[in-house]
């Protein structure tokens, strides 16, 4: 009985030891952000749908960070210093990757000491271009214009075009209070879009509403976007 109520108190002192080094475990503390963008401009999608991945090697087993881009085409991560490759997970986003050289191909190396910004270039099959929106009589209607960005043998279809409204500023095809689709068959004129849908009863009442189109490309799951804009009525 001596032995044993000895050998408790050097558990609860191992215990707490070991409570100890993972309280000081180092944190990470650097940030890097950016946004994906063409030629500069911010490339809007679809809330907590497309991610990038971050990827460190040297520790331990190789696993992805996987980077949420928000809705307005920015990502942020808190990452330790070091270096890190960075790509588009494949078949994501409603854009082509691009590859800097035969061996680096799409990825982008990024050597981390401290806070960064960096943007990723990417080529996005479309491009929506002057949106307007307008709201009167418990309608919202949208006027807009595409440029086809990715032409030749790897140019995609329009397969949709879609008005989006919200009591929010998340707006996309789950978070929504109303929507209006065109197909992209019906498209006729790029340069001269309008699309309109109706807004339901509020609850509770507000006299606005966000709103956004997104277009869908053909055997593209990722939307492309507008940005958000808020809307009165």
């Amino acid at each position: 009985m001596k032995i044993r109520s000895q050998f408790i108190p050097f558990l609860a002192l191992l215990f707490l030891i070991s409570a100890c080094a993972k309280d000081n475990f180092t944190e990470p503390k650097s940030t890097l952000s950016g946004r994906i963008v063409y030629n500069g401009e911010p490339i809007a999608v679809e809330y907590n749908q497309v991610r990038l991945q971050l990827w460190q090697p040297g520790f331990g087993k190789l696993a992805a960070i996987d980077t949420q881009v928000d809705q307005n085409g920015s990502f942020s991560a808190l990452l330790f210093n070091g270096k890190y490759k960075l790509v588009v997970p494949k078949g994501r986003g409603p854009f082509k990757t691009l590859e800097k050289d035969a061996a680096a191909k799409d990825t982008l190396f990024v050597t981390l000491e401290g806070n960064q910004q960096l943007d990723l270039e990417v080529m996005p099959y479309y491009m929506i271009r002057t949106p307007q929106f307008a709201g009167a009589e418990n309608k919202v209607t949208a006027t807009l214009k595409l440029e086809k960005i990715i032409n030749g043998a790897d140019a995609k279809a329009i397969e949709q075009v879609s008005l989006f409204i919200n009591k929010t500023e998340f707006v996309s095809r789950s978070t929504n209070v109303g929507v209006t689709d065109i197909a992209g068959a019906d498209v006729k004129n790029l340069n001269a879009i309008t699309i309109a849908t109706e807004i339901p009863a509020l609850v509770p009442t507000q006299k606005y509403v966000f709103a956004r189109v997104g277009v869908k490309i053909k055997d593209v799951e990722d939307m492309i976007f507008s940005p958000v804009q808020k809307v009165e009525f």
